[in-house]
């Protein structure tokens, strides 16, 4: 079934094996720092992949509804879909490391059920009856006739014990189970997130465990027209026999994308959150404090009842929090009551940029003291030689 030439793959999986020993040896971080990041990523990775599936939530609503935030204009159903998908990983996590882990239509079942928050109407936890037919969601194209009803059964058993029975590379894996799963199209509805929540459990299984090799739904998000590409190697009607080398190859290209990307990206944060970190300390502020000047830094809304889960606090202490970082300057209020929110305040950009040695931010506004920031650090990041790490 959906047969790949191994040789095409080669290269990409040592070099998604180079950056796996890259990042597994770059050090011991800042754990408050990892827990922010991890956070930060799942809220991307489920944004993208809900709203490459039509589910009308943005970034900014994601991480509210994670942090127990639901937005108001948010329908209840959406938000359960958000909080079925973190559901879904969470599930794949838990199972990743059972020694007695094994590739079964019931797993594929029961990730299904959660993404789709258990919606018996929408068919989740249950092989889809009748035909299907796969649109361009930019297009309105119809581009894929899957398999037939009636053989889903059984191809979801093939696919499962080709994944139990070929020791392949986690990533090719990953790529393969992806195509395989599309491809089938296995349900009425939530196959695309299906796959790619099964594509981050072959990861996670093979070892890849850091979120730079499992949170890839963020980068089709942001290449759309190039995921939707990629499936052209199925053809136009499913077809078991089809070679799906071209699309594992866009898979793991897309990895590699992917990694380069966040890697460069949390070297530079990281700065920025160690910085806002030190002048919490400094202004006699709690160190769980960055976590709302983190979101501030970045321009968004910060609320009481958002903050509160982050930092692990009671509403008193919340408002206290807050109250105290809007007195030091680095937040301000806007709003009264329940309608209140913290955004970045006067003294926050001028802090950080003092701290980490970056000139030209002063009296500049609040976006381009934060644009100077990244850029600079962006900058010393490029002339950093890149850790030594060797393919295994």
């Amino acid at each position: 079934m959906f047969p790949f030439d191994r040789a095409r793959l080669a290269s990409p999986a040592s070099e998604i094996n180079a950056w796996k020993a890259r990042l597994d040896h770059r050090g011991l971080l800042p754990r408050a720092w990892m827990g922010r990041l991890r956070r930060d990523l799942e809220a991307e990775a489920i944004a993208a992949s809900t709203s490459m599936e039509g589910v009308p939530v943005t970034l900014e609503e994601v991480r509210r509804i994670l942090a127990g935030d639901r937005p108001t204009d948010v329908r209840p159903e959406d938000a359960a879909l958000v909080d079925g998908y973190r559901g879904a990983m969470s599930f794949v996590l838990r199972r990743a490391d059972d020694p007695a882990f094994r590739w079964d239509r019931e797993l594929a079942v029961a990730l299904h059920d959660r993404i789709l928050a258990g919606n018996w109407g929408a068919g989740a936890g249950r092989f889809r009856s009748g035909p299907a037919y796969v649109v361009n969601n930019q297009s309105g194209e119809l581009v894929f006739e899957p398999a037939p009803h009636d053989q889903i059964p059984a191809l979801v058993d093939e696919a499962c014990e080709t994944m139990n029975t070929d020791a392949e590379h986690a990533a090719i894996q990953s790529a393969w189970i992806h195509a395989a799963l599309a491809a089938i199209h296995p349900f009425r509805d939530g196959n695309g997130r299906s796959a790619r929540v099964l594509a981050s459990l072959a990861m996670y299984r093979g070892g890849f465990k850091l979120p730079e090799f499992t949170s890839l739904e963020e980068w089709w998000g942001r290449h759309l027209s190039d995921y939707y590409a990629s499936f052209e190697c199925l053809g136009t009607r499913f077809d078991p026999g089809v070679d799906v080398t071209p699309f594992m190859e866009a898979h793991m290209l897309a990895q590699l994308h992917q990694v380069r990307a966040l890697d460069l990206r949390e070297r530079i944060q990281r700065q920025v959150w160690i910085a806002l970190e030190r002048i919490a300390t400094d202004a006699g502020l709690e160190s769980r404090v960055t976590n709302a000047l983190w979101d501030a830094f970045f321009s968004r809304d910060v609320t009481p009842r958002y903050y509160r889960p982050l930092a692990d606090v009671s509403s008193a202490t919340a408002t206290s929090d807050l109250a105290q970082s809007v007195a030091a300057g680095f937040l301000r209020p806007e709003g009264r009551a329940r309608a209140r929110r913290y955004l970045s305040g006067p003294r926050l950009y001028q802090a950080v940029a003092d701290l980490l040695g970056v000139s030209g931010t002063e009296g500049s506004k609040e976006e381009e003291g934060r644009a100077r920031i990244i850029a600079e650090l962006t900058s010393r990041a490029a002339l950093e030689p890149p850790p030594v790490a060797v393919a295994k």
